[in-house]
């Protein structure tokens, strides 16, 4: 069989030490060899070689968050979210997928965003008033969750960058991450290439991003040329001195913070997303969760697994809660995937983001 996307020597480098076992959330929670990184590994060869051609493999590889904890600790260097990646593109390009991949793909071809609305795209800035600048040097690149689940998110977001000069694209559309993730290249090439005009006819050097998942597409795999992608904590501590023009004041709030995979880990945004919620609350207000940066833990909602595998995705999200201190008003995120699955396991403390808590500092 071949995989045609899949790195052979990525496949073969595994020793099979098992270090990946202490460190994934997934295997944490469901306890199975095929449910870590090394187990998947073991899998993929399988399906490789031609010796595995049965649904089994789903229960498997479609289970990865591609959270990436595994490859921060993997000594022999192996890469296992590209790995699983390029397992789904192969699966799917020999017809080989789960009905809620097939759901996913046809809810993100047909609507141009993962939640099946037919709404506009920037629905959520009726009668805000706000005028919209022409040839801005940066763009707000919204996303599908924050347009269509979050609306608030997204117009708190867009008041404080529109102050900065900041535009939109014209036509946005879903980033093309969900579809990436779980192996449809050839549909998200075609958004993927939509969005990337659009980002060249707004003459924009800088995008904003509004969602981890997002960011981390745009930047890693769009093809953009002399164009910097930033999350909104980047952009926003980069220009501190004008959010500081705004009335931002101190907060006597206690907050921990929750690192998204695909800015964190994936890209080492840590730094600014701390720094900006210290300049809010105060460092003395502001404590950690047990696990962050490189080592946080994932919320368990990216890869499709939150659609795919509900109950393991919540899991994750609840054992996610139990590192947070105690004694905190909120938990401080910057990513929409993140705050839906960690707000639906139910825990005590409210989770928000990063930039409501920055319009509760500007109110």
């Amino acid at each position: 069989m071949s995989f045609e996307k899949v790195d052979k020597r990525d496949l073969y480098r595994c020793v099979s030490c098992g270090n990946c076992r202490s460190v994934c959330p997934v295997f944490e929670q469901a306890g199975r060899e095929s449910r870590n990184t090394r187990g998947r590994i073991l899998v993929i060869r399988d399906v490789y070689e031609g010796n595995l051609t049965d649904d089994s493999v789903f229960d498997s590889i479609n289970t990865c968050t591609t959270c990436g904890y595994c490859e921060s600790t993997c000594p022999a260097g192996v890469h296992p979210p590209e790995l699983v990646e390029n397992a789904r593109s192969g699966l799917v390009a020999l017809g080989k997928m789960t009905p809620v991949q097939m759901k996913i793909r046809d809810t993100v071809s047909k609507f141009s965003n993962t939640l099946g609305d037919s709404g506009p795209r920037l629905g959520w800035l009726k009668d805000s008033g706000l005028e919209i600048p022409k040839n801005s040097d940066a763009v707000y690149f919204v996303g599908c969750l924050d347009t269509y689940r979050y609306p608030e998110t997204a117009l708190s977001t867009y008041k404080i960058l529109n102050k900065m000069g900041v535009g939109l694209l014209e036509d946005e559309k879903c980033c093309a991450s969900p579809l990436l993730r779980l192996g449809f290249s050839n549909e998200a090439e075609v958004l993927m290439n939509h969005n990337a005009d659009q980002i060249a006819k707004s003459g924009a050097k800088t995008i904003i991003a509004g969602c981890a998942g997002c960011f981390n597409t745009l930047k890693n795999n769009y093809s953009l040329k002399n164009i910097t992608v930033v999350t909104v904590s980047e952009y926003l501590m980069s220009h501190l001195d004008d959010l500081k023009k705004s009335n931002l004041k101190k907060l006597d709030l206690k907050v921990t913070f929750h690192d998204p995979c695909h800015s964190g880990r994936h890209n080492n945004v840590f730094d600014e997303p701390r720094e900006l919620i210290r300049e809010i609350v105060g460092k003395e207000n502001f404590t950690e969760m047990k696990t962050i940066r490189e080592n946080s833990r994932c919320c368990g909602g990216g890869g499709g697994v939150r659609s795919g595998f509900n109950d393991l995705s919540l899991a994750m999200a609840k054992r996610r809660l139990e590192d947070a201190p105690a004694g905190i008003d909120y938990i401080v995120t910057t990513c929409p995937l993140c705050l839906r699955n960690l707000r639906d396991a139910d825990g005590d403390v409210p989770v928000i983001d990063i930039v409501e808590l920055v319009s509760m500092a500007m109110e």
